[in-house]
């Protein structure tokens, strides 16, 4: 019985071409298919007969697809059993195929932008060039994994080049190479609680990106990669901090659910809108190609006060005529008309030029013909040139913040925002803030296009201006081309940002050192930014991972073999391996593809200890340096 399902699901599901990659079906596509009640592949089902009735239930006339029956059955050691599964089985490695509970899971995913999540790869998966692989791991098997972990490699540069690093403080800019997962948990001993901004753009989980990693997972694995992060991204931000969250609509209203469900749906404050491209938008369908979206949540400050109140206050100026005094502009006029507001129906006349400014009959001036003179003469009234910083067309009533607040209180709310303050941010956000401008700022600094989609410092700019003040610490864990790092060195503030891949060698880090020495991209001019500063870059010292690059990278058989002799030397091997069962079985071994060998070496690693954990730096097999030894003891007594 069992094996005639088994020969007719196979027949049934061959029948879908989409199912069939490189002549065999495709396991985790067809799970996805099954989970999301995918119609024509359920049509699949319903025309066999054993099929469906192994795998529906009459309801009272309605048939309901049994998902858990199905999982449960395709995750059965003889569905799809292929040369690597039989050698696995062989060794002792697998739990003889059995269904784990997908609510306990955690899936690992090797060696591209490695992360804890749920899932598999589907058909675009597959047709990849590099490699990404997924293994499924019981909680059971996970102790060490988001412990802190041991940095090395440390440098610091500032002006004058490259240096070391004696003392690491809360006071230095940190770029951090490494798995941006595990470098959250170790960063949180320090900074839990301390970041005010984190700005983030990760994989928006698409297949049309040109990013140096993955960019196509399931939508579950996906949506779980995402929430381990912000999960320990929320622990490090300050109460009052606030998420700037960029992504696509593919998985926009997913990710929404998703942060509400860990921040509280009270504390999310907007979806903003940010126009990527220009010109693309000839026919509607087309339309949502044209932008991308800004999600914001705070941590805990009321959120119809804590972003706002930023922005109020740097709208308040200072001038020569009243130094003790903040002030900001608010309307003139009213909605009442000339009729309802008679002693308002007069032409208004600067006394320092003779300009005048008749009457909008349909909204007359807020002040009447009898106070009009003492407004003047109090400076509460501001014309077209008093000041070279305001750019108005028509008169504008002076409100003084000390008045403000004796009015209203220090409760401010969205409702003070000047509406020109919003309109300008919106403007950049529709108008001038597109990839091609990111794009154009990488040319300018290294010459060529030295990375795809970058964002561009205009926007992070706003970003920034928008939800902190001078000094207060930025994080960017998705760092990718530095453009979040380089404008927070810039406009004075704090940062951390934390890239996985080799191209923050040769791209980021050498970013921000032409920031260093004054390079005059980007804001830099309204900023007026002369160089200076300085960053201190890290990395999670590699265990196991290095061992897993090494495979990747390797292009042959032969040098395989040659990693898992030094691997049984001076690797950390799970406890489930045998290596005498491997050896024994070397020539099944050899019989299995390049691709699969490599990704069952890198299965039988010890995934707790990709990274050297701090808490065994003190072990001789870890080789840590005194002088690293000193510096990570350093930095993680900070959070005292």
């Amino acid at each position: 019985m069992q094996q005639n399902l088994l020969n007719d699901l196979k027949d049934a599901l061959e029948k879908d071409e989409n199912l069939v990659i490189d002549g065999q079906l495709n396991k985790a596509l067809i799970e996805q298919k099954a989970l999301s009640l995918d119609k024509e592949f359920l049509r699949l089902i319903l025309d066999t007969d054993s099929l469906k009735k192994h795998f529906f239930e009459d309801i009272e006339g309605t048939l309901v697809f049994d998902k858990v029956k199905f999982q449960q059955f395709i995750h059965n050691k003889s569905f799809l059993r292929d040369s690597y599964t039989a050698f696995k089985n062989k060794i002792g490695l697998t739990s003889n195929g059995q269904y784990l509970s997908k609510s306990g899971d955690v899936v690992l995913a090797w060696p591209h932008k490695d992360c804890v999540l749920e899932g598999g790869q589907d058909k675009e998966d597959a047709k990849r060039d590099e490699i990404f692989w997924n293994e499924t791991l019981a909680p059971d098997d996970i102790d060490r994994l988001l412990s802190p972990k041991v940095f090395t490699n440390w440098k610091k540069y500032d002006k004058d080049g490259e240096k070391e690093v004696e003392h690491p403080s809360l006071n230095d800019n940190y770029l951090i190479k490494g798995n941006n997962l595990l470098a959250l948990h170790s960063l949180a001993e320090v900074y839990r609680g301390k970041v005010k901004l984190i700005y983030i753009d990760p994989p928006y989980n698409t297949d049309t990106d040109s990013f140096k990693y993955n960019d196509r997972f399931t939508h579950s694995t996906w949506l779980t990669f995402m929430r381990n992060r912000l999960e320990v991204a929320k622990e490090l931000l300050h109460n009052d901090g606030i998420l700037f969250l960029q992504i696509g609509d593919q998985e926009l209203h997913y990710i929404k659910v998703l942060a509400d469900d860990l921040f509280g749906r009270d504390k999310f404050i907007a979806t903003i809108p940010r126009k990527t491209r220009s010109g693309k938008t000839d026919v509607p369908w087309k339309l949502s190609q044209d932008f991308d979206w800004l999600l914001i949540y705070t941590k805990n400050a009321p959120r119809t006060t804590q972003l706002f109140k930023r922005a109020i206050e740097r709208r308040y100026h200072v001038s020569e005529d009243f130094p003790d005094d903040k002030w900001r502009l608010s309307d003139l006029t009213t909605q009442r008309t000339i009729q309802e507001r008679p002693n308002s129906n007069f032409t208004l006349v600067n006394p320092k030029n003779g300009d005048e400014f008749p009457v909008n009959p349909n909204r007359c001036w807020s002040v009447t013909i009898d106070t009009v003179d003492e407004f003047i003469e109090k400076g509460k009234i501001v014309f077209p040139g008093d000041y070279d910083f305001l750019n108005i067309s028509t008169p504008a009533m002076r409100v003084f913040r000390s008045e403000e607040i004796e009015q209203k209180g220090e409760d401010f709310d969205k409702t003070y925002v000047s509406s020109d303050f919003l309109n300008k941010a919106m403007d950049d956000l529709l108008k001038n803030v597109t990839n091609k401008k990111g794009t154009d700022e990488m040319v300018d600094l290294f010459g060529e296009k030295a990375f795809s989609y970058p964002k561009n410092e205009l926007l992070l700019s706003r970003i920034i201006e928008y939800a902190t003040d001078e000094n207060d610490i930025v994080c960017d864990f998705f760092l990718g081309s530095g453009t979040t790092a380089a404008v927070a060195h810039k406009m004075g503030r704090r940062y951390i940002g934390i890239e996985q891949m080799d191209y923050v060698k040769d791209v980021t880090k050498k970013r921000l050192q032409k920031v260093i020495e004054g390079e005059q991209g980007g804001i830099s001019e309204e900023v007026e930014w002369k160089g200076g500063g300085s960053f201190v870059y890290a990395e999670l010292k590699q265990a196991n991972q290095k061992w897993i690059e090494e495979i990747r990278d390797t292009k042959d058989e032969k040098a395989l073999s040659a990693i898992w002799e030094k691997m049984k030397e001076k690797a950390f091997i799970s406890y489930k391996v045998n290596s005498k069962d491997i050896d024994e079985n070397a020539e099944v071994f050899s019989q299995l593809s390049l691709e699969d060998q490599k990704r069952f070496l890198i299965e039988v690693l010890d995934k707790n200890l990709l990274y050297v954990n701090y808490s065994e730096i003190d072990d001789a097999d870890f080789e840590v340096s005194e002088e690293d030894k000193k510096r990570n003891h350093t930095f993680y007594g900070l959070k005292k």
